[in-house]
């Protein structure tokens, strides 16, 4: 992991079309402001992990289905 420090007003550049700025620091929060292209997908990571659940439980459900499918053909 890299690790770096910013003031107000700075940034991060991640390639050649992300940048984070550093848009507020108020008591223990920051305020992070993200420029990158419209296809690039952000999302916190709380959000994130919340898809990646929901895609598992979906994945696991048409696996399911499909196998439930296979054992009615099969009658």
């Amino acid at each position: 992991m890299l690790v770096l420090t910013r003031k107000l007003g700075e940034s991060i550049a991640i390639d050649d079309n992300i940048k984070i700025v550093v848009v507020q620091i108020k008591g223990k929060q920051v305020r992070l402001g993200i420029k990158a292209p419209k296809e690039t997908k952000i999302h916190r990571e709380e959000v994130y992990q919340s898809i990646q659940d929901q895609n598992e439980e979906a994945a696991q459900t048409d696996i399911s289905r499909i196998s439930d499918l296979s054992d009615e053909l099969k009658k």
